[in-house]
């Protein structure tokens, strides 16, 4: 067994013990190289349950927050998933082994060119990957399953969540006041209402409107 081998097992031990319980997730994530989506710099963290700062002043979240948001969604193979946020890429490289197809958004061009050809060489062609305003959402592509949102939305984010389907699920963190979020779940019934259910504290670089062309 490599060391990279043995980090990796280390990582889904550790999420296990702090409630990352579904096998098809902890799956994913010990299929899913976090080396590949993290600079150089920080390659000896890549394992680590931590975040990392990436590219744009932006981070790869923790892997701990990745599983827990992930199990949350309870995706399966049927599922077509709206991610905002791309990042790194990470978290949707997670979502592809578990669903039928993400669609992703990263408001960064930088970012967003970089997990694409990150997607590329992993030959993860069940990734949609564009540039643009994460909170319009992808209304050409909607109504989605699932959808995950990476970033704090300042209020509830209701363009994106009319795009969630009947018996559909979405994940947000929201904010509330002193800088945080609480990681909202939300469930569309099919008389098309919304639960809401708290699930805990967390902390995401916010949800910004609009797209960044230049970096």
């Amino acid at each position: 067994m490599s060391m990279a081998d043995a980090r990796v097992i280390q990582l889904v031990m550790s999420l296990r013990g702090q409630g990352v319980t579904d096998r098809h997730v902890l799956g994913a994530i010990e299929r899913t190289p976090r080396n590949a989506f993290v600079p150089d710099r920080f390659l000896d963290h890549a394992f680590e349950d931590r975040a990392l700062p990436i590219d744009c002043g932006q981070t790869i979240s923790q892997p701990l927050v990745v599983g827990l948001m992930t199990q949350l969604l309870n995706v399966d193979d049927r599922c077509k998933v709206l991610e905002i946020g791309t990042g790194s890429g990470y978290q949707a490289a997670i979502l592809s082994k578990l669903a039928r197809r993400v669609y992703t958004i990263e408001r960064y061009r930088t970012l967003g060119k970089e997990a694409e050809a990150r997607f590329s060489k992993l030959r993860l062609s069940n990734i949609t990957p564009r540039i643009g305003d994460g909170t319009k959402g992808w209304p050409e592509q909607a109504p989605f399953d699932r959808i995950i949102v990476t970033a704090g939305a300042p209020v509830r984010p209701d363009t994106l969540l009319e795009q969630l389907k009947p018996g559909g699920i979405a994940v947000v963190p929201v904010d509330n006041d002193g800088g945080t979020q609480t990681l909202i779940r939300y469930t569309r019934s099919d008389d098309g209402s919304l639960q809401e259910d708290a699930i805990s504290k967390v902390r995401f670089v916010p949800l910004v409107e609009g797209e960044t062309k230049a970096l």
